[in-house]
Formats: structure tokens, C-alpha cells, sequence
């Protein structure tokens, strides 16, 4: 009789921890919330011309992958307002953005975000637009805000260093051109959109505590890096990581990716 109230004893015990296990498990869930991972493109092409580049049908495959499996492309600005209001962020959803401007942004991209009605978000830094040969137009970014699938945000002005800026320039002329690069390019896409500019990419996803700050007292509601993990509900807003995207990210790759935690 006492082996079997000790083994009793054991198995109750045993159910006690597994159950402290699991509320301990469940309430960890309910704090970090459902990952969304944001995946970052740069330029598509025919060919894989550099690091940046991902070829026209491996972006297809991408969208291919993510209708045939039940995911769900939602806005950028969902996420946003989802972590704003600290509510739990969608489950099996992605968000699709793209850096810098590129014109095969509007030849390569924009007839597949058309025929697969997904929304994305660009972040243009405004000094290469209708100026740099390898940037869109004033009137193709237009364009792309006219479908209703693409929202227009920063990604500073002339696209800097700040790393490269901040040893090179002494204080004030460092504070200086980071107050001219988180406004300047507000203001000139607040004006050639009529819309709200208050979200921003870091140029090559540098930031530190003094831009994040910054970021806010221009106006910024959120920012994003370039960290390789989803987002998640306990992530600082204005550090927001993204999955920056290879041609080499295809098949099993992609698949791993949209399941990283």
C-alpha cells in the first residue's frame, strides 16, 4: 500500500509540473505573440546582377508559394497598428516591402503585385527619384500609389551611413544631417503623395538609441531594420526587424524561412 501511495504521490507531482510547464509555455506565447515576418526586396531582374537581386520568377515562385499554402499578404501598416494598440498580431500572414526605388520595382514587380492583389510597401529616399538612372519616376511611383496595392514611405533622403556620417562629422553637423535626412524626405513624400509619411527603413539597417529618437521627434510612428527574424509583440518600434531577401532564398529556403521564430 505505501509503494502505491508513493507512486501516486509521484504521478501527481509529475501532473503538477507538466500543467506549471504549460501555463508557463502558454503565457510566454500570449506575451511574444504570433511572428510576422516581413520580407525585404531590393530589385528583380532576368539575372542575378548583384547581392540585391532576385530574378523576376523566384519572386513569382515566392507569391506562388504564399497563395498555395494558405498564407495571407497583409498591409505593412496592420502590423503597425496591431503592435500600437498591443494586440495580438495575425497568424500564417507575411508582409511584403521593397527598399530604394528601383525601377524594376515598377516593370517587374508591379505586374505580379497586380495579378496576385498583394500589398506592399516601398520606402523611397526621394533625392534618386526622376534622377538616378537605375530609380523610378515621380510619375511611376504615382502610378503605383494609384492602384490602391502600394503604400509610399521613407527611407531617409540621399540614403547615408550614418556609421560613415557620425565618425567624419563633428556633433553638430552630424545632428544636423540626420534632423535634414529623417525631414527632408518626409516632407518631399508628404508632398508629391498627399499622404502621411510616418514609417521608415535605416539605411543599411543602422540605428542606434540617438536615431531612433530622432526617428520619433520627426514623426515616425515605427522603424525597420534589417534583422533576420520575424516581428513579434515585445519588439521595440522603432527597430522593427525584416528578412533581407537572395535570389538563393527559393524552394526549401523560402519555405524555412516563413517558419524562422
Amino acid at each position: 500500500m505505501r509503494v502505491k501511495g508513493k507512486l501516486f504521490l509521484m504521478a501527481v507531482v509529475f501532473m503538477l509540473i507538466a500543467a506549471s510547464g504549460a501555463a508557463a509555455s502558454a503565457a510566454k506565447a500570449g506575451t511574444s505573440g504570433t511572428g510576422v515576418p516581413i520580407l525585404l526586396y531590393h530589385r528583380l531582374g532576368p539575372t542575378v546582377a548583384d547581392s540585391m537581386t532576385i530574378t523576376t520568377p523566384v519572386f513569382e515562385s515566392h507569391l506562388k508559394y504564399l497563395r498555395q499554402n494558405g498564407y495571407t499578404v497583409i498591409p505593412l501598416r496592420q502590423v503597425i497598428d496591431s503592435l500600437k494598440d498591443k494586440k495580438p498580431l495575425p497568424s500564417h500572414c507575411v508582409v511584403i516591402v521593397a527598399d530604394d526605388g528601383h525601377k524594376s520595382i515598377y516593370t517587374d514587380m508591379l505586374p505580379l503585385v497586380r495579378k496576385y492583389q498583394v500589398p506592399v510597401t516601398l520606402f523611397i529616399y526621394p533625392s534618386a527619384i526622376s534622377n538616378a538612372s537605375y530609380a523610378m519616376t515621380w510619375a511611376q511611383l504615382k502610378e503605383l500609389k494609384e492602384t490602391g496595392l502600394f503604400d509610399l514611405q521613407s527611407h531617409t533622403y540621399w540614403h547615408p551611413n550614418f556609421k560613415i556620417e557620425k565618425k567624419r562629422l563633428d556633433k553638430k553637423e552630424y545632428e544636423k544631417i540626420v534632423e535634414t535626412q529623417l525631414k527632408k524626405s518626409k516632407d518631399k513624400l508628404e508632398k508629391e503623395f498627399g499622404t502621411k509619411i510616418d514609417l521608415l527603413a535605416w539605411p543599411f539597417g543602422i540605428y542606434d538609441g540617438y536615431l531612433m529618437g530622432k526617428a520619433s521627434e520627426a514623426g515616425y510612428v515605427a522603424a525597420f531594420s534589417i534583422e533576420r527574424r520575424p516581428v513579434r509583440t515585445a519588439d521595440n518600434m522603432m527597430s522593427l526587424p525584416r528578412f533581407l531577401l537572395e535570389n538563393s532564398n527559393q524552394g526549401k529556403s523560402f519555405e524555412r524561412l516563413l517558419t524562422e521564430n
